[in-house]
This record gives C-alpha cells, structure tokens and sequence, in this order.
C-alpha cells in the first residue's frame, strides 16, 4: 500500500461566493460538497473565519459548521479555524459544546490567532491590534478548561460544553503555533494553500519540539494545500486560472469573488511572480500528475493528513475533482 493510500484527505471550505452568485447558493454548494467527501471516504470537512471580506461567506463559522453537520451523518465537520483573540473562550466553548452535545464524536475546534480580516474589521470585532500574541497561550487555556471536566470551586463553566472535550488543533503558518503545538501535545495544522514558505521548518519544529500528552502521544500534523484535478493538465490548468485571479484580485485590493476561468491573465510578472508563492504547495492535474504529486509531497512532509482546498468557478467542477483526487488516493 502506497505511503499516500495511508494518508487521510479532508476538505477546507471557505463558502466560496461566485461571481454571478448568491451566499445561499454557497451554502447550498458547501451542503452538497461535505455529503460528496463522506461518500468519498473523506476523514472532515473544515470550514474557515474571515470577515468582511467579498467572496468568502464562512463568517459565522459555528453556525456553518452546525448546518453542515445536520446535513451529513459521519464526516467530522469543524474549524479551520476559529480566530480565538476575536472571541471571549467562553463563548466559543458554549458554541461548540453546543455542536459537541447535538453531533456527538463529530466536531473539531481548530484554533488560530489570526484576525481574518483588516484593521476596521478588528476594531469592529473588538479586538485589539496586538490581542492574539500577547494572550493567545492564556486563552486557549482558559478555553481548554472550559471543554474539560470542572474542577473544584470553578466558578464560570460552559453549559453546553464542560465535559465535552471537543478536539482542539493549532492552525499555523509560522512557527509559532508549531512551537506551541508541540509544546501543549496537540495536532498542528500548517496553512500551505496560503503561505508554503514556512512549511518544512514549521514542521520540522512541531515534530522536534512535541511533548507527548493526554490528546497525544506523538506529533499529528495535517497540511492544506490547493488540489484541483481534471481529466487533464491542460484542462486542469485551466481550471486554476480561477484561484490564480482571487490571489490576483487579492493583491490589488479588488473583490475575491470566484471569477469563470480564463485561458490568459492580464497580471505583471511581479503580480504572477506573488500569485506563485501563495500557491507554491498547488496540486494541478490530470489524474496521473495529481496521483504522483500528492504522492511526492506526502514523501516530503511526511504529512498525517492533507486538508484540500479546490478553488474552482463551477461546483460539478469542483466535485468531479474530489472525486479524481479519492480514485488517485486509492488507486
């Protein structure tokens, strides 16, 4: 059996937004895309926070997450992450102490400290421009003792949610929170379908630096990265051309909608020189190169678990890729 037939996929949604489409049509597309990837013997579906942001609807990650949940029966369906500093732990643990109790052995609470959003957006929030640095250690501790049995004379409890346990994972894309990972025992998320600069070493530090826990006794880390697969390269390459004009649009401030693929982009080599570092880990193929370059990158990483972004305009698109990536991992 293949190294990459022993690694487990899993899906991060964003709820995309089409150009030309509605944010209940995203919803309807996530619905659809979490009851493909159980069919396909998916491990979980991740959803993401952002805010404020036009082309990304998974701002109320919780509630997602319980809709995607109610219309599955088994894929574990969580974060990816919640942004801890945006939101008092309490809270949190009440929420998914909450999603814990009504799908039972079925959530994930992966925590970052990014804000997923601008500066107006933070304020908005409430959240102070260093909150997440400074606190993040000490709010993922409070929060954790909220999720865990209570202890004698603790005052405030989360009802829904002491007792619940719900798995909580360090997302990343620095070394920070592989450090703190392997510190506190817990499984590491590394954010390469964004930032695949730091990948090896924040790796590399998670592994070295792990302490064996009561979650844990040796280190677990999962890798995003982008995958779109089609019937061909050619065709494949194509589709990308989708994700290639949100990084694009990203770069000059302009809307991230999902825009129809596009056989040339009119971008500045420093422009398609920064959409290539942000999709530096990108998996584009026919079956046969995603089969051999999810397998080279398995090798490399030595990844636990992939978790797969699919930026694509069409959702038969997006679906007829899951399905191409599940025949490779088995084949």
């Amino acid at each position: 059996m293949s190294q990459l037939a022993t690694t487990r996929l899993s899906v991060l949604d964003l709820a995309a937004i089409r150009h030309g489409g509605s944010i209940a049509d995203s919803f309807a597309d996530s619905v659809a895309t979490a009851r493909h990837a159980e069919a396909l013997g998916f491990t979980r579906y991740w959803l993401a926070e952002h805010h404020s942001i036009d082309g990304i609807a998974s701002a109320a990650t919780a509630v997602l997450i319980g809709h995607i949940a109610g219309a599955t029966q088994h894929i574990r369906v969580g974060s990816g992450g919640i942004m801890l500093p945006n939101h008092p732990p309490l809270v949190v643990a009440e929420q998914f102490g909450t999603l814990e109790t009504l799908y039972p052995g079925r959530i994930d609470l992966g925590l970052g400290r990014a804000p997923g959003s601008d500066g107006a957006t933070m304020a908005a929030l409430r959240r102070h421009s260093h909150a997440g640095v400074d606190d993040f250690p000490q709010r993922l501790e409070e929060l954790a003792g909220y999720l865990d049995d209570a202890q004698p004379g603790q005052r405030v409890r989360a009802i829904p949610g002491q007792g619940t346990r719900v798995p909580l994972w360090l997302l990343g894309s620095s070394g920070y929170s592989a450090q703190l990972a392997a510190k506190l025992g817990l499984p590491f998320a590394f954010a390469a379908q964004f930032a695949p600069g730091y990948l090896h070493e924040a790796l590399r530090l998670y592994r070295d630096n792990f302490r064996p826990s009561a979650v844990l006794d040796a280190p677990y880390a999962m890798v995003g990265l982008p995958v779109i697969a089609a019937e061909s390269d050619a065709y494949a390459d194509y589709l990308a051309s989708t994700a290639r004009q949100k990084f694009l649009n990203l770069i000059r401030g302009r809307s991230t909608r999902a825009q129809p693929p596009q056989e040339q982009l009119d971008w500045s080599p420093m422009e398609q020189a920064q959409v290539s570092q942000f999709l530096g880990a990108a998996v584009i193929g026919g079956p046969e190169t995603v089969r051999e370059q999810l397998s080279e990158f398995v090798a490399r990483t030595g990844a636990d678990e992939l978790i797969m972004t699919t930026d694509v305009y069409a959702q038969e698109d997006r679906l007829h890729s899951l399905s191409l990536v599940a025949e490779a991992w088995q084949a």
